[in-house]
């Protein structure tokens, strides 16, 4: 509960005054009264009636009391708050070729960054929509555009390189299957975002051809380039003959195809980044973040509920009261 008007418990210190006052210094004036026989006075109460002429004092005082109590306005406030957001539809398309497994990211190689980095990345956004497409040598969604966030951590902490999709790195049909996602969103900003840290070499859709399509609908496409260019290691998981598995390493080129990934995103108003390390990427996705922000609006309703009537109809009622005994029941002169 909450006060409108503070001031007016102010009046408590002339009201305490006065109850000073009136319940210790007020001197009843005197008067005689003839018995025929003094014995009825004995057979009345001797303790309880010499207080019950204060009753009446007593109510009008906490009548002027409550009255305060209400002239302070008591309120009960609560408040409501209604957020309109314009949100974006994002969606994240992401590399799941071999080469992802090479160990030059923390906290283990390129995928467990990229996932690692991708969570928080969702985890600043408000209410936008966000989905995700894996690929390699093919493509597919893992998850359509949602808002349900749990949902997306969830899938990005199971993903792994998969070997039931052909090898290879097919960024136009990654990005056909993105632009499909999104060609038919409401939304004000659409997005694609990118990450791959190979060249296109796989696929039956040209990433130029499927350019074209983002550019028709009016997407808006990230890049990320992921990884060192130059030789590399990468890790070969193998059985031996006791069903022990031994981790060996096997030398390859990594390259990432930069021309192409800044045409797909300078050709649609998006830009091109360069991550080599876990750090990097992270600042790569904040700049993201920073230039796809979801504009939301709050709105807050505010109701308040008055109660000085039920004090005010307290202190009447009190008054009265205390008016009545007075003059009936607890009269003080005959």
């Amino acid at each position: 509960m909450t006060w409108h008007s503070l001031w007016a418990f102010i009046f408590f210190l002339p009201w305490f005054a006065l109850a000073i006052y009136v319940l210790l210094f007020f001197k009843r004036r005197s008067g005689a009264f003839l018995f025929s026989d003094i014995n009825l006075l004995k057979k009345g109460s001797t303790i309880i009636f010499p207080y019950l002429k204060y009753v009446p004092l007593v109510c009008k005082l906490l009548a002027v009391a409550l009255m305060i109590v209400a002239l302070a306005r008591p309120q009960i406030v609560s408040s409501k708050e209604k957020k309109n957001a314009d949100g974006i539809d994002i969606m994240l398309v992401l590399d799941v070729s071999d080469s992802m497994l090479i160990e030059d990211m923390k906290p283990v190689n390129r995928l467990e960054s990229a996932k690692k980095t991708i969570r928080e990345f969702i985890a600043g956004r408000v209410s936008d929509r966000i989905g995700l497409v894996v690929f390699s040598g093919e493509s597919y969604t893992r998850v359509p555009l949602t808002t349900d966030y749990p949902l997306l951590y969830k899938s990005i902490e199971s993903i792994e390189i998969s070997r039931n999709l052909k090898m290879g790195t097919a960024i136009g049909v990654a990005l056909a299957n993105g632009v499909a996602r999104l060609k038919d969103s409401s939304a004000k900003s659409r997005v694609l975002i990118l990450l791959t840290d190979g060249e296109s070499n796989a696929g039956t859709i040209a990433p130029e051809t499927a350019l074209d399509i983002a550019k028709g609908y009016g997407i808006k496409i990230y890049t990320i380039g992921v990884g060192r260019d130059g030789m590399a290691q990468l890790p070969v998981i193998a059985t031996d003959a006791f069903g022990r598995k031994i981790k060996s390493y096997q030398p390859m080129q990594s390259k990432v195809n930069d021309e192409l990934l800044d045409q797909l995103a300078r050709v649609t108003g998006g830009s091109y980044y360069k991550a080599i390390n876990t750090p990097s990427l992270k600042d790569v996705f904040s700049k993201i973040d920073s230039l796809e922000k979801t504009k939301v609006e709050t709105y807050t309703f505010t109701k308040y509920e008055e109660y000085f009537e039920t004090w005010l109809l307290w202190a009447i009622g009190l008054y009265m009261m205390g008016v009545f005994l007075g003059r009936t029941i607890l009269r003080r002169k005959p």
